[in-house]
């Protein structure tokens, strides 16, 4: 019985890329969300990638059971489908159980709004956060109305970043418009002090303050 579940666990692992933890002090999901988020359109095969309709069933499941007191998000993206990641950050920010969020690489993108849609928000000291505006790649009709969607999609990305953060709407637009640090592009790059004191995330932090802040949160919640 006990290889049984140790098979499921890998095969669990393997497939999605989670764990549910067992001997620990609490019960806790550990969810990894790295790689490019898959949105509807299908990535490359040499892509890594999360797939947006993998982790949907998941939070719901993760909220509904009775097991499970508490979910650890683990980030290491470099973006991907802006609307499939709001949607994931929306749920996670709505789940009643207690949620962590530990950015270990990157948060690049619409990993920013995945990273502060937990309870509480931390970062490695060597990751990063990449803060830029929403743009794409291929045929785009030049009309009006297309810049006007890209403006509306970025307004609801810094709504939910404002909404869920320490930052100010001023302070997270100037990042995303800043031209003097990304040779390519415009945006910013903060570490993981910088990423704190802008007030992005909550702490710098290891894999056992991560842990022990989401204890802290299910006995407080309790």
């Amino acid at each position: 019985m006990e290889e049984n579940k140790n098979n499921e666990k890998i095969e669990e692992i393997k497939e999605l890329g989670v764990v549910s933890s067992i001997g620990g002090k609490h019960k806790i999901y550990c969810l990894t969300i790295i790689g490019e988020i898959e949105g509807h359109n299908v990535s490359p095969e040499q892509t890594k990638t999360t797939k947006y309709e993998h982790v949907i069933p998941q939070l719901v499941e993760i909220e509904e059971s009775e097991e499970t007191e508490g979910l650890l998000v683990i980030l290491n993206t470099v973006g991907g489908d802006v609307e499939a990641g709001l949607a994931l950050a929306e749920l996670i920010s709505g789940m009643k159980k207690p949620t962590v969020s530990y950015v270990l690489g990157g948060g690049h993108s619409i990993g920013v709004p995945l990273a502060v849609a937990a309870d509480r928000s931390y970062i490695a000291p060597t990751a990063t956060m990449t803060v830029h505006p929403v743009r794409t790649t291929g045929l785009v009709i030049g009309v009006p109305q297309i810049m006007n969607h890209f403006a509306r999609m970025q307004g609801r990305i810094t709504d939910f970043v404002v909404r869920n953060s320490k930052i100010s709407a001023d302070r997270f637009t100037s990042l995303m418009m800043n031209t003097n640090e990304l040779i390519t592009d415009v945006g910013t790059v903060l570490s993981g002090e910088k990423a704190v004191e802008e007030g992005l995330i909550d702490e710098v932090g290891t894999l056992g303050t991560v842990i022990d802040g989401l204890y802290a949160l299910i006995e407080n919640r309790k």
